[in-house]
Parts: structure tokens; sequence; C-alpha cells
């Protein structure tokens, strides 16, 4: 709204009761050299002081970040076009300012030009917006100031001013002729230092190593492909850029995400730069050991980390040891999380949420028994709905005698007899409990369903039976449960909670370990963002499954608390809180950094907090540079606070950037890589890659074994054991095409998504040409082999997708939630699809093989190969892909061909075809 002489800007009625809504932005309407900000005090903050303006998108609203040379404003409680509005009229304001100061001072453009001049001619370096203000900056006055201000946009030069512009000037008016000057620099510079690259890092660069090495803009982005030379690139920056004489030693940083990959780093940049590790000026780190070495500087003394931050599963006995208390001390919690273990395990979502019948199947389904989906429920019974599944674990847990799908005959309204089978009966009382998948309108998602309900229910008041129906509307509205236990209280069924050991002791523990995986990684969010309860309750409302939501809303709440107070009595803080405290010291200029290129590894896994720190080390050091490197497609570490869309939105978040691909792999052969690629690229938010492979194609090099097993249960250990000593004794055949020494043998790595499929508890197995690792999808990337044996790539819980993983609870702390189904898992088997150079074997259980095996058989066509753990081709289904044919027999008697997978796939042919 304007008033007299000021446009002001504000959070709307509501959000100005919050503590983080109470600002007020003015703008006034003359041009001047400050705006009016109010957080309870009035400050001015001035034009030349304000060197970035960024838009973030929190929980429930948009922020606008002010930063200045010397501290943060945050300016909360936005909508988006809000957000929008004010960020984009502030930059016009300040914009308007300094052309006023450009205006005021035009003699000084020529000082400017004699700046400019000497870098352009004779095409002497890369020349990057930052560089040419750094050139202004060293001219005086406020005409210059302006010009080499982060914020300057030449859109607002008037025809008149241009004229008058010398002739370097117009680089900073046209982008257009900036660009063309720097490819033609690169063009130029890739012949110039040829030799240099020719021989780096113990290889030859590619043309698009080099190129990335010679690119500097302001921000720069380098997507890379999986095995593509990212790190040998990253050596190749630093070795350019100090023999081109852009930076000294120590204004270089490079970060990387823990100490081994930090190591190897140094020691390669060492390396190639002829010195010892200990002697590099550099400095390669971590995020952890640079945000305690700004503390430690600043505050004299380092921070006090809470003990159990390095160790590998300290976080988890903390918080695992805090649920615990809980339980003891606080009823209100110890009913929450008993609910959210037994009652709520898995998010009930609507069928038509997925994209079809068969996937909303595959989430529902626990194990196939004939045709029909089943859920496993406690007590060993078997049900056909997650809202069954709720009743009858409620049952369980309050020692509720009943029966599931009983048959009962009834009489129709002709006196036929009909056998029926109600959801449940309760024999204390002899009463039949049907629950109708039908909603608050009366409607059904089923055909017939509200019509075959009726004439159910009629039937069993003319057989006089005691029945009483609960309706999805109550689990869609919370009171499913509350309706279920007046019935039976007014039947005067007993019930009592089974104890909490009988419960513990029930549960598998993967639900456990799952739910203290989604609390690690709320605590994160909630104590960076300081979300409320409020707010997690709001959010709640916007999920599926609102119960399960508000439920586990308020246990995280209760744990976060918790978990905080023990920080404050311990007197510790944690790796989070050590990263946000060194962050803000440099937002505060109490430390000043010396870093002119910052360069990050494995940006791809990059946090919001990650990114806060870097965002204000590049912020607070005029003309500084971002170098990032990554792979989107290899994105797996949301658990530990990674946020994807910082990678995949990257202006949004750094500016204006150069963007470049690495996009030759010199590990996987072109089979393996285009299969890997097309899989990755069906989710649609991933980057777009053409990947090539710098080892030609090896035919059927992916390899698919279904294993059968006794009650639907396959050992993959045992059978993972026979594919080993198979490829020994095949290895061993052809030893003079492969073998290079007598002692040489190729690396097999066995993989699996869940650690209780470790077959190699006792003791890796030792062959005569193979060397056998076992390690985890998680714990694999980075690494290779030759050959991969992936465990148990079928459907389940934990199988491959883990159905567990995307759980729809990480929305309520996550403001730019994934949308494509299983996006990380889909991450995570490219990841593990990616680390073999000869050939993947994927082991599947033989009824429930994963959907990417069969996505794999599509995309590979004649490359997949279906066949035994004996290595012997099995006739694929032409129909899906995953199955073999085989000889069936109808239930008249009838033989015929037909496909392993049915009913999934219903392929026949007649006997003797295939």
């Amino acid at each position: 709204m304007i008033f007299n002489r000021y446009t002001t800007y504000r959070p709307g009625l509501f959000a100005r009761l919050l503590p983080s809504g109470r600002w007020k932005l003015r703008l006034p309407t003359a041009t001047t050299a400050s705006v009016e900000l109010h957080t309870g005090t009035r400050a001015k903050l001035r034009c030349l002081d304000i060197t970035a303006i960024g838009i973030k998108k929190a929980l429930l609203w948009h922020t606008v970040e002010i930063r200045t040379c010397s501290h943060v404003e945050t300016l909360s409680c936005l909508g988006e076009d809000a957000a929008t509005r004010l960020a984009t009229d502030l930059h016009r304001f300040i914009n308007r300012y300094l052309l006023e100061l450009i205006r005021s001072d035009q003699e000084v453009l020529k000082e400017v030009d004699a700046k400019l001049e000497p870098l352009i001619e004779g095409k002497r370096q890369y020349l990057a917006q930052a560089d040419l203000a750094q050139a202004i900056a060293s001219v005086s006055g406020p005409a210059a100031a302006a010009l080499s201000h982060p914020l300057f946009d030449a859109d607002g030069l008037t025809a008149a001013m241009e004229a008058d512009l010398p002739r370097s000037l117009f680089f900073l008016t046209d982008p257009d002729r900036r660009h063309q000057y720097n490819n033609e620099f690169v063009a130029t510079e890739l012949t110039r230092y040829a030799p240099f690259f020719d021989d780096l890092d113990g290889r030859s660069l590619s043309d698009q190593q080099r190129e990335s090495c010679i690119r500097l803009e302001d921000s720069n982005l380098l997507i890379a492909s999986a095995g593509s030379g990212k790190s040998a690139t990253m050596v190749g920056k630093v070795a350019y850029v100090l023999d081109k004489g852009l930076y000294q030693p120590e204004e270089i940083l490079v970060l990387a995400y823990n100490r081994a990959a930090a190591e190897e780093l140094r020691e390669r940049i060492a390396q190639q730069l002829g010195v010892q590790p200990a002697d590099l000026q550099c400095k390669v780190t971590t995020f952890h050991a640079l945000g305690r070495g700004i503390i430690e500087l600043v505050e004299a003394r380092p921070p006090q980390l809470a003990n159990w931050v390095d160790h590998p599963t300290g976080e988890a006995r903390v918080i695992a040891k805090i649920i615990e208390d809980l339980m003891q001390s606080d009823a209100g919690f110890a009913k929450v999380w008993i609910d959210l273990l037994v009652l709520y395990p898995q998010a009930d979502i609507p069928a038509s949420v997925f994209d079809s019948d068969a996937d909303y199947n595959r989430y529902i389904s626990a194990r196939r028994r004939g045709g029909d989906a089943s859920i496993g429920a406690f007590g060993g019974i078997y049900v056909r709905s997650l809202q069954e599944q709720t009743i009858a674990n409620w049952l369980w847990l309050n020692t509720v005698e009943f029966q599931y799908e009983r048959q009962i005959d009834t009489e129709d309204e002709d006196g036929t007899i009909r056998y029926v089978h109600p959801d449940f009966y309760y024999p204390a009382s002899n009463t039949i409990h049907e629950h109708l998948a039908i909603d608050s309108a009366g409607s059904s998602p089923f055909a017939n369903y509200v019509e075959h309900a009726d004439s159910k229910l009629a039937a069993y008041n003319r057989a006089e039976l005691d029945v009483f129906t609960t309706k999805s509307a109550q689990a869609n509205d919370g009171t499913l449960l509350l309706q279920l236990e007046a019935e039976l209280a007014k039947r005067e069924i007993q019930f009592h909670q089974r104890s909490l050991e009988e419960i513990l002791k029930a549960v598998e523990p993967v639900v456990i370990k799952h739910f203290q995986k989604l609390i690690a990684i709320c605590i994160k969010h909630i104590r960076a963002g300081d979300l409320t309860l409020e707010m997690l309750l709001v959010r709640a409302n916007s999920l599926h499954d609102k119960k399960r939501a508000k439920a586990f809303a308020q246990a995280i709440w209760k744990i976060t608390e918790a978990y905080s107070k023990k920080l404050i009595d311990d007197k510790r803080i944690d790796f989070d809180a050590m990263i946000a405290n060194a962050t803000r010291l440099v937002e505060e200029a109490r430390y000043k950094s010396p870093y002119s290129l910052i360069l990050v590894d494995e940006f791809q896994d990059i946090s919001d907090s990650r990114a806060n720190l870097i965002k204000a080390l590049k912020h607070q050091k005029p003309f500084s540079k971002i170098f990032a490197v990554g792979d989107d497609w290899q994105s797996i570490y949301r658990f530990a606070g990674s946020d994807i869309s910082i990678f995949t939105q990257f202006e949004e978040n750094f500016g204006a950037s150069w963007q470049g691909r690495l996009e030759t792999t010199y590990r996987c052969n072109q089979v393996i890589a285009d299969a890997a690629a097309n899989f990755i690229q069906r989710n649609p938010a991933q980057l777009r890659k053409a990947v090539r492979s710098a080892r030609p194609a090896i035919a059927r090099s992916i390899r698919a074994i279904p294993i059968t097993g006794e009650q639907g249960k396959p050992d993959f250990g045992k059978a993972s054991l026979r594919l080993l000593d198979r490829l020994d004794r095949f290895l061993g055949g052809i030893a003079s095409q492969w073998r290079t020494s007598s002692a040489a043998r190729l690396k097999v790595m066995v993989l699996w998504r869940y650690n209780l499929l470790d077959p190699f508890a006792g003791g890796l197995p030792r062959f005569e040409n193979i060397e056998v690792s076992g390690l985890s999808f998680h714990r694999a990337k980075g690494l290779e082999a030759d050959y991969t044996i992936l465990l148990d790539v079928s459907e389940g819980e934990y199988g491959v997708p883990s159905r567990i993983e995307d759980d729809e609870l990480l929305n309520l702390v996550m403001p730019q939630p994934e949308t494509f189904e299983y996006a990380e898992e889909r991450r995570l088997f490219y990841v593990a699809l990616t680390r073999a150079s000869r050939g993947v074997f994927l082991l599947m259980n033989d009824r429930q093989p994963s959907r990417y095996i069969h996505e794999l058989a599509n995309i590979a066509g004649g490359n997949f190969r279906l066949e035994t753990i004996d290595g012997e081709a099995l006739p694929q289904c032409p129909t899906c892909h995953v199955g073999h044919v085989t000889e069936r027999k109808s239930k008249t008697g009838d033989r015929f061909m037909g496909c392993t997978q049915y009913p999934d796939c219903s392929y026949t042919a007649q006997l003797g075809v295939r």
C-alpha cells in the first residue's frame, strides 16, 4: 500500500501475530540511498550495503532474504506472490539508486574503461561479472561503486547514457557480448593449454572436463555422470587457476562431504602441484571441519560438540534413548508412539493417487495370496486394506478376540441361502462388524459397492444378527477407532492393552528403525527452520493420512524438545548447530573469509544449512566464486538432511550461472550406461544428460535371476554364493582375456538394500579369480567393480524400491517434497546399477520381481537376459518380460504354456509354443 512518500511491505494480519511476522519494510517513492526496515526497532539499510536478495520456500510460506555486508535480514510469513513482488520491487529500487550514482559522475567512466581494457585485450582470462566488477571497484567514487555493485542491472540504462559509455563498458551492458568473448576465450585456451590437460592427475582430460576447468563464472555447476571423472576435474580446476595466477593457493577452498573424500582430494591436488599433502596451502576440508575451524578462530575455543556426533550410530542411539525415557515418563507420548508402531506403520493413501491399480496393490500388499493383494497385521492375520489393518491391529493391541472373514450363511429375500464373509466377527458377543469403503458423501470408489453393501446388511437384518459398521469416512476424519471402541464397549466386550514388552517384541525392528530415521530427518528440519508444533499440525492437514500425520507431529515435537534440552543440559551442540553457528559468524562478519574460489564436491547431497554456509562465504568476500560438482542422479542422502532441489534449482539459490556436463563415463560399459540413464530419466525432475561410455558395449550385461524359496522366502545369501562360484569358474576359463598378472583378480561387489540381507556375516569368501566385497547400496556409492550382484531386487516393504522410505511424513517438515513416486529409491537403485563395468546380476524373488526389473527389461531389450542361477537361459515372457514361460495346468486339467508371473501377467500360448 502507498502512504504518502512510502510503499510499505509487511505480512498479512494473521502472520503479524507470529514472532517471525513482526516486521515492516518501507521503500521511499523517491530515489534515496537507503530503505527502512522495522523489526521492533527502526533501521536503515543502505542500498550500497545490500549485496544480495533471495527468496526461499519455507514450510508454510516464503521468505525474502536480504544480505548485507554484515548480516542477513529474513523477512518471513509471505505468500509466493508477495515475496516475489517484494524482492522485485526492492531490486528495482536499489538499481534506480545505482543508476542515479552512475548518471551523477560520467567522467569517472573513462577511468573504469582504462581498468577494463587490459582485461579484454588479448583474451588473457575468462571474464565473469565479478571479474569486471573487481576491476571497476579499484576506481574510487560513487559511480564506480554502483557499476561494480552485485545488484547492478544495465537494463535500466537510458539510450543517452549508453551512447556516452566507453567501449569496454558494453561488456557490462550487453551480456551477449561478454558471453561471445568468453566462448572465444575458451576456444583459444583449449588450444593454449592442450599440453597441460593432456597429462593431468595421471590422465588426459576429456573436452568437457577441460572446458569445466577453464569456465569460471560467478556461480558454476558441473553436472556429472557416474564414473565421469569429477574428482579429476576438481583437481584440474585447482591446478589450472593456480597455473594462470588467477588466485593464490590460500584463497582456494575445496569442500568434501567426509574425511576420506577430503583426504583423497588433498593428496591428488598435492600430487598434481608437486608438493606434499601437509604442505598444500589450498584448504581442502569437510563442512564439519570448516565450521569447527570458523568457530574456534572467532571464539578462541573449539565448539563443544556432543559426544555422540562422531559415532556412526551415535545419533540413532540418542534418539532411541529419548524415546525410551519418554515412554516411561510421558503417558501421552507412550500412547502416541505405540499407536504409530502398531496402528499407523504405513500411510493410508487413496488408490486414486496412484498411476495404476497395480501400483496401488504394490503399495498396500505385504505378500500375495492367490491373486489378491494382502496386508499383514499383528497376530498372523492378513487383511485387504490399510484401514482393515488398522482395525485388526487395534483389536490385537487391546486383546480383543476376533475372526477375519469368517464364513456365515444368510438367506436372500427369495429364500436362497447365500454364504458371506463379514470383515470381522466377535465371538464374545456374536457380533458382525463390516468396515465399508464408503466416504462422507455415501459413495465408494468401487463399482456397485454401495448396492452390494446395502444388500449384505439387509441380509444380516433378516437373520436378526447383531451388526455394526464403520466406514472409510471415519478413517479419513480420525474417528474410526473411537467408533470401534464405543461399539465394543456397548456390547460389554472386554479389552485391555498388551504390555509394552509384548508390543515391542511383536513390532518388526525395521519398523522402529524406519521411524527413527524419519525422526532424525525431522529433528534437523525442525531445529534449522525454527518450526513449531502448530506449524507441523497445520501441515499435517495437507497430507493424505491426517490421523497418522497428526500423531507423528505430536511425537516428533516431544522428541525434538527432549533432543534440544539434552544438548542444552550437556552444554553441547550437534553438527547442524555447529554449521549454523559458523554461518552466523560469517554473516555477521565476525569471521573474515579468505576464500575467493570455493569448490564443492558431491553437491547433489547439499543440505539447506550447508548451502547457507556457502552463500555466506560467497557473499561476505566481494567477487568470490563458487564451483559446485555433483550428480543429481546420485542424490541418496535425504535421511541425512540433503535437499536435491538446491542442486536442480541451482540458479534460484546461487544466481545466474554457467552449467556444464560430464557425460562420458569411464566405468560402465555402454549397455549398462544406456539402460541406467534411461531408467533414471523416467523421473522428469532429474536433469537431462546424454551419457557416453569410454567402454564398448557388452551384450547381455544386465541379467536377472529369479530365485525360489520355501513359503515365498528365497535364500539370497545361498544364491549369491552359488553365483559367485559360477562366476569364478567362468572367469577362470577365459583368464587369458583379462588376466594381466598371476595375482590379478577381478572385483565383484555383492550389494543389498538392507543390511539384514548381508550374506557375509561369517566372513568374505575367497576365490581364485575374483575378489569379493559386500556393501549396502548406500555405502557402495563412489566405488566400482567389474561385476555386481544385487540381492533381493523384489517388491516388498523392504524390497526395491523400499516402500517405507518415501514416507509422506517427510512432507511435514520439507518445504519442497518430491512428487515423483519413489524418487530417491530410483536414484539409489541407479547408484547400485552403475557400480559395475562388465556386468550386473539382479537376484529377485521369482514371485515378486521388482518393478525396476520390469523397466530395465523394456529399456535394455535384447541386452537384458533372464536366466537361472547356473546360467541357463529362461524363455522370457513376451508380455511382462520378467516372468518366464513354462508349462501350466488349468483348473479343468488342460495343459498350456503360461507366464510364471500369473495372475499379474496373463500371457498364455498353446503347448509347445513360446
